[in-house]
């Protein structure tokens, strides 16, 4: 039985989420071993030396004008420079389960930034969906109790640290989701292999000073032919394959119904940890999974509109 277009949408975006909440769970060992921006920055180095053939202009495509170009360079910004700094940072000051509860907001922003921006109409299937999504991630989090971060006492303009780190957190949230919406946008001009290789030169760019100096210092006998191997696996995952799936799936359907497609990341990190790295999930947890898939199910039920039998998808 062919799937339709949307069909197979559906399927790239949640491949995509799914590759990103795996090559996070395997990439621990590497931030272990390495600086996060000079990580961040030999992933662009590795998406940069795969795509070069993938800067072409296709035929249909309209030349770069300088508005794509802002959208772009927003994209990269928010969608990945800002959005690893916000996330990491917050995540040392605040605890994990908080952060997970205030991530599952991710399909409710995506939704938030559609109507405002895209003028996005949301139905109420689409509003369930985000509702059951949400609620599965925050269940999960809300059973992980995790001790506050050492780095979390005290205090910074006399607000708690731990707060600045939940506010922190939002801000990567709300990176994410403009990274959903300006993808919108772009998939309306420019193909997904082609977004995805400008994308990660804009990165590289934003993140070589930092990267730069990192690698000066950094001690290279501390990587393995195994950290190696992960790194490879990391770059191409992030900065290539991720990005195109995502990119694909966005062109054919909604961003607010797109964000629903984010629970495949910790779902997918979570599997990680059950099956490679010994971890155990409560049957609370398994029962917030069940939520957050029934979501994804929710969202991603075909309608007459939507049963064709067209299985491209551009």
């Amino acid at each position: 039985m062919a799937l339709s277009r949307t069909g197979w949408a559906y399927a790239a975006l949640a491949s995509s989420m799914a590759m990103v909440g795996t090559y996070v769970a395997l990439s621990k060992p590497l931030a272990t071993a390495m600086p996060v921006v000079l990580l961040a920055w030999l992933r662009y180095l590795i998406g940069a030396a795969a795509m070069p053939h993938w800067l072409r202009r296709a035929p249909h495509e309209p030349p770069l004008d300088r508005a794509t170009l802002a959208l772009l360079f927003w994209q990269a910004l928010l969608g990945n420079f800002l959005f690893t700094i916000c996330m990491l940072t917050g995540l040392r000051l605040t605890t994990a389960s908080a952060a997970g509860v205030i991530m599952a907001a991710i399909p409710a922003m995506v939704a938030l930034q559609s109507w405002l921006f895209l003028r996005e109409r949301l139905d109420g299937r689409a509003l369930a969906a985000i509702a059951l999504a949400a609620a599965g991630i925050a269940l999960f989090s809300l059973d992980k109790a995790a001790p506050a971060p050492a780095a979390a006492s005290g205090a910074w303009l006399g607000v708690p640290l731990a707060l600045w780190g939940n506010l922190l957190v939002l801000a990567a949230v709300a990176c994410e989701a403009a990274y959903v919406v300006i993808g919108k946008r772009l998939t309306g001009q420019l193909g997904p292999k082609r977004i995805a290789a400008l994308i990660n030169l804009w990165g590289l760019a934003l993140m070589t000073p930092l990267g730069a100096w990192a690698a000066w210092d950094y001690d290279w006998s501390r990587m393995s032919l195994l950290l190696w191997g992960l790194l490879v696996f990391y770059g191409l995952a992030a900065s290539v394959w991720s990005v195109w799936l995502w990119m694909t799936g966005l062109h054919h359907v909604p961003a607010a119904r797109a964000g629903v497609f984010t629970v495949m990341l910790p779902v997918s990190a979570a599997a990680v940890g059950v099956l490679f790295m010994g971890e155990r999930l409560s049957p609370l947890q398994w029962a917030a999974f069940g939520l957050a898939l029934a979501g994804l199910a929710v969202a991603a039920w075909p309608t007459p509109s939507t049963r064709t039998t067209d299985p491209s998808v551009g």
